[in-house]
């Protein structure tokens, strides 16, 4: 069984990956010890054919009839759900306002069946509604039990040490977790994503969240999306030190027998990060479900190549 600081990214349950198979996948993360479950109130929106409701309505629908709330951390967002039917960028995102708020936990909470959810995030950020009142909107939140704790995704580190000193101040919950992309290798610097609203994990991000001691860090992409297991590396990965830190990787899952993304996997976990993995089949989960572990010695070697 693995450390199972590992958490189950559902985006395309209950569309690309049906009603079936989706729940296939949730009952073998559980039975495997897993228990971090990441959603959010758009997923997928981007999809013809999608509102945003999928994956939570489908993950409220297996927790209904398994009966396991009490076994699963559930981990769900607001803020990036279109505001306008049908529009399918971030343009139209519903933002971080004190009612938007208020009416998208009542919504996922509805979806999935719940009286509460374990992390609440803010998905992305919003700087057209003060921060004040988004802060003391979450903290009603948890004040109210309907959140234990909350987050931030894809916010500059500014503006997530603004907003927790901001909490801090009022005596009011501060975001205890991080969401940002990160994985064991790096796109050129300075290279704009082509992913909409993703934000990258940088060094002076790390540093906060080493340096705070209260706060997690989730990685998604934490896999790029099958490069590691042959998909084609995104162009803005192609540079030098993706080679040598490939070279590096490949020489510590040939002496672990394990296969790339294991290692990187638990590379990430040796940091602390908790990875968010995405598979579309049991089969996926299983090679995600295998305990490796690194030694120091093996760390030092994949952390060397730059």
């Amino acid at each position: 069984m693995i450390d199972m600081r590992i958490a189950l990214g559902t985006i395309p349950f209950g569309t690309t990956v049906d009603e079936a198979t989706s729940f296939a996948i949730l009952d073998r993360f559980v039975e495997g010890g897993g228990t971090m479950l990441d959603t959010a109130n758009n997923y997928p929106f981007w999809l013809d054919g999608a509102t945003g409701d999928e994956s939570e309505a489908t993950i409220g629908r297996w927790l209904a009839s398994r009966r396991i709330r009490d076994r699963v951390v559930l981990s769900t967002k607001c803020g990036a759900r279109p505001a306008e039917t049908g529009a399918r960028t971030l343009d139209a995102a519903e933002g971080l306002s004190a009612d938007v708020i208020r009416a998208a936990i009542e919504g996922s909470l509805r979806r999935l069946g719940t009286d509460h959810v374990d992390v609440y995030w803010a998905h992305i950020d919003d700087r057209s509604t003060p921060l004040e009142e988004t802060v003391a909107t979450f903290d009603e939140l948890v004040l109210a039990g309907k959140a234990k704790e909350i987050g931030a995704s894809n916010h500059a580190v500014w503006r997530l040490e603004r907003a927790r000193s901001l909490a801090a101040a009022r005596g009011g919950a501060r975001y205890r977790h991080v969401q940002l992309r990160y994985s064991y290798l790096h796109p050129r610097p300075g290279v704009r994503l082509p992913e909409g609203g993703h934000t990258l994990a940088t060094e002076e991000q790390l540093d906060y969240v080493r340096s705070e001691g209260d706060l997690t860090l989730w990685a998604y992409t934490s896999l790029l999306a099958g490069a590691y297991a042959g998909k084609p590396l995104p162009e803005h990965y192609e540079h030098p030190g993706t080679t040598r830190r490939l070279a590096a990787l490949d020489e510590v899952a040939g002496e672990l027998g394990a296969t790339r993304n294991q290692v990187v996997l638990a590379w990430l976990r040796a940091q602390d990060v908790i990875p968010i993995v995405g598979v579309s089949s049991v089969a996926q989960l299983e090679e995600l479900l295998v305990d490796v572990k690194l030694g120091d010695e093996q760390i030092a070697r994949l952390d060397a190549p730059a």
